[in-house]
């Protein structure tokens, strides 16, 4: 299996600046996230690309609280603005290792390319995205994780 591609470092932090990350990226990819919790905890739908933990240096890390938003996920914030800094899942499985991090959370987004949804069917009618891209409905997600409706990821 060869390494992961190497994008380069980006830059980013929270609204209140409290909170300040470098994070290498391995892909230019991000999607959308419509499920219940996640539009809750950003206020609309999480627009979040993932990196690989061991990839982000924080500054300001005793500024970050981290919430068990489930029995398999935490989300942190900054303790200071509340800003979302990242969904993480917490339970062994092809997610883990990675943070999922808001893509508004860095200095220049630029160059990065919005591929997916997931959760189209929990996403409210009032509001769409344009461009022709993956749409899952929960269920699909949930498959393409391998992940059984009882221990859905939300």
């Amino acid at each position: 299996m060869s390494a992961p591609a190497d994008l380069g470092t980006r830059t980013g932090g929270c609204l209140c600046g409290a909170v300040r990350f470098s994070a290498r990226l391995t892909r230019q990819e991000f999607g959308a996230c419509h499920c219940e919790m996640c539009r809750r905890w950003t206020g609309s739908a999480l627009l979040g690309i993932s990196v690989p933990e061991a990839n982000v240096i924080w500054q300001g890390d005793e500024n970050i609280a981290r919430f068990q938003s489930s029995d398999w996920a935490e989300r942190a914030t900054c303790r200071t603005c509340g800003s979302p800094l990242f969904y993480h899942v917490t339970m062994d499985g092809p997610m883990a290792g990675d943070l999922e991090m808001p893509v508004g959370l860095f200095d220049d987004a630029s160059g990065l390319t919005f591929t997916n949804e997931i959760y189209i069917d929990h996403k409210p009618d009032s509001y769409a995205y344009v461009g022709d891209r993956p749409r899952l409905t929960r269920k699909e997600t949930l498959a393409k994780f391998g992940i059984s409706e009882e221990e859905d990821l939300t």
